[in-house]
């Protein structure tokens, strides 16, 4: 145990967060998503989307050069609840309101494929997969 790391944060996904660069993409997934088939990195985590986000943001700030650092699967039956526990998370670790871009599905898989990493969650509910863009730390 590291003092104030979040648990989740393993020394394997702390390498991956610490080695990824400015613009970098970092996928956190649900139990749905087809993880495995995408990934250049994958870390697996059986925890709910919403507390990997919050670990995540602990450590990662997100890119501020772009409108969107974030985006999402547009959800044919609406927006998923999960959406507004992915901003509040993002509105708070940045102090600042985040855009969530929504994106069709194909468009989503895409970007998984090329992003940095992915982790896989254990999150049950539909549509909880996210994509982050990594920014810089200022002085």
């Amino acid at each position: 145990m590291l003092k104030t790391i979040n648990p989740l944060l393993t020394g394997e996904l702390l390498a991956i967060l610490s080695d990824m660069g400015h613009g970098d993409e970092l996928v956190i997934t649900d139990a749905n998503f087809p993880a495995a088939a995408v990934a250049q990195r994958l870390v697996r985590l059986p925890v709910s989307a919403t507390d990997v986000v919050d670990a995540v943001l602990s450590v990662l700030p997100l890119d501020d050069f772009v409108p969107a650092p974030s985006a999402a699967m547009d959800a044919p039956d609406g927006r998923p609840a999960i959406y507004a526990d992915f901003e509040a998370a993002m509105n708070k670790a940045e102090g600042r309101e985040v855009e969530l871009e929504l994106i069709d599905r194909f468009a989503f898989y895409d970007r998984a494929k090329s992003a940095y990493a992915v982790i896989a969650t254990g999150e049950r509910r539909l549509y909880a997969n996210i994509i982050l863009k990594k920014g810089v730390l200022r002085t």
